[in-house]
């Protein structure tokens, strides 16, 4: 057992460590629950929820990239009532943080998700400005800084506990779209959502994913995430949920010392069920190697040249 204190505080929610399990890889935690208790983590976010049920985008719409993966799933969700009145009894028992993930058309379908998901009881609430895979709403949000404010006010009118915005890489400069949801009341920013990417069929000449492009995530992306936390980071006062292409401790730690109060894990648990685990206890051994007493002093540390 370490001997450091891997708790950590985002925008006022305390986690028993800074491992979240990120939208979209994770599900409803069910089918990891057969591998390790899900207490083990510090929280989960859940798969991406919308005001109905989506079937989501038409197959192809997932295919393996170098060091990554393209999705282009389209929100698949059952709706946000459903999860509430399915899946969510069932997380608040798991022992761990539960934030949801939402997405929507409109500012008031936010406000309306917002509203129902405090009063249901979720920890937190992530939303999703960013998503690259569906034709309306959330690319359109998350690239321009006007819009990004008008719904993050919103959600923050409707909701009653911590609202976090997840920010798109897929912009000209991340900084602007952070400064414009901090002024407009975000308690806490995640980052970064899948880069957009395309691949081809050379035989078919067609495009490997029916929606011709998609999200690429995983291990090709950390250098651009770290960056993009690192600047985000340095440009707000809110603190930072850091994600992207995190597949070991060291990379956990990383982006911890660019800046991220916390790390969400995503595509490295399609290649292994326990990454999250062994991600937790590798940041752990490293924090205790370099003699400190929390995990949480790593937060913002780096030293530039």
């Amino acid at each position: 057992m370490s001997k450091v204190d891997l708790s950590v505080t985002l925008a006022g929610m305390t986690m028993k460590n800074p491992i979240v399990m990120a939208s979209g890889t994770f599900g409803f935690g069910e089918e990891y629950g057969q591998f390790f208790d899900l207490s083990e983590l510090g929280g989960i976010c859940v798969k991406g929820l919308t005001p109905t049920r989506r079937e989501g985008n038409p197959p192809p719409r997932i295919a393996e990239t170098p060091m990554g993966m393209l999705n282009s799933v389209g929100l698949q969700n059952p709706g946000v009532d459903a999860f509430i009145e399915k899946e969510l009894p069932r997380l608040k028992k798991s022992g761990t943080r539960i934030i949801a993930n939402i997405s929507g058309g409109t500012p008031q379908e936010y406000g309306e998700m917002c509203e129902k998901l405090s009063s249901a009881g979720v920890d937190m609430i992530e939303v999703n400005i960013s998503c690259p895979n569906v034709k309306a709403g959330g690319l359109a949000y998350g690239t321009r800084p006007e819009l990004s404010a008008e719904v993050t006010a919103v959600a923050k009118a409707h909701a009653t506990v911590p609202v976090m915005i997840k920010l798109s890489p897929n912009v000209t400069d991340i900084t602007e779209i952070a400064r414009a949801v901090e002024g407009a009341g975000a308690d806490a920013i995640s980052l970064i959502n899948t880069i957009r990417g395309m691949r081809i069929d050379v035989n078919t000449r067609r495009p490997i994913l029916r929606m011709n492009t998609g999200g690429l995530s995983g291990p090709a992306v950390f250098p651009v995430a770290v960056r993009m936390v690192w600047e985000v980071a340095g440009a707000v006062k809110v603190p930072v949920l850091g994600m992207g292409g995190v597949s070991t401790g060291a990379d956990a730690a990383e982006m911890m010392l660019a800046g991220a109060t916390a790390v969400s894990v995503g595509a490295a648990v399609f290649a292994d069920p326990y990454a999250p685990i062994k991600i937790r206890d590798g940041l752990a051994a490293i924090a205790e190697r370099q003699g400190l007493a929390k995990v949480s002093e790593l937060t913002g540390a780096v030293k530039p040249w």
